[in-house]
């Protein structure tokens, strides 16, 4: 595994930005820009991908531990410039304050299994009869098992209201609503004749005629 690949893993585990991971580095001291992390994120068949070098990467792994388990007085952890994975694995046990059985825990919720003393051989020195060398595997499932017991759900992003669009659809309720109010006195009253009251009106002259009677005959 690459540094860009562990990298990348991290950074959707823990759900960083680039300012967060440019904040990481500066921690320990070492200066980096968005611009440089975002290629690191790359990937190698993208035009803007960089490598990410040891110092790098340890430089990161020093920030991680620290915004984790807070600054500890007196020098600063090293920054080594060449890193191995059982340097990473005890880096993130570190940073993640996990102690042997937590780890073979961890493990064992992604079917795979490591015992005890396999685990203590990675954190030996290299000159120790015992040490062990961190095979890929080992720590592509570590990563894995990291991912599921410390993953950072996403945020959802909260939709803006088109204030424009509310404006208008209620400036278009209110003059519904105005315009039903409006219609309601027409509709419900009754027809008057506006010739009703004319003295020249059919109506008043049939008014003003005089009833004809009929005698009775003897």
């Amino acid at each position: 595994m690459t540094n860009n690949d562990i990298l990348r893993r991290l950074r959707y585990t823990f759900n960083w930005n680039d300012n967060e991971m440019v904040a990481l580095l500066s921690l320990v001291g070492v200066k980096t820009t968005n611009a440089q992390v975002n290629g690191w994120l790359k990937k190698e068949e993208d035009e803007n991908f960089e490598s990410c070098s040891d110092y790098f990467f340890a430089a990161f792994l020093n920030g991680f531990i620290d915004k984790m388990r807070g600054k500890k007085d007196g020098q600063p952890a090293e920054i080594e410039t060449k890193l191995t994975n059982n340097i990473i694995l005890t880096k993130l046990k570190i940073a993640l304050n996990l102690k042997a059985d937590d780890i073979i825990t961890m493990l064992a919720t992604v079917n795979f299994k490591l015992s005890k003393p396999e685990l203590s051989a990675f954190s030996r020195k290299v000159e120790h009869k015992h040490y062990r060398e961190c095979k890929n595997q080992v720590l592509r499932n570590f990563l894995k098992a990291i991912d599921k017991q410390f993953f950072v759900p996403r945020k959802e992003k909260v939709k803006a209201p088109n204030k424009v669009a509310d404006k208008s659809k209620s400036t278009y309720k209110k003059q519904k609503a105005d315009s039903v109010q409006g219609a309601r006195p027409n509709a419900s009253s009754i027809y008057m004749n506006p010739y009703a009251n004319s003295p020249n009106s059919e109506s008043s002259s049939k008014s003003s005629r005089s009833k004809l009677t009929l005698k009775k005959q003897k």
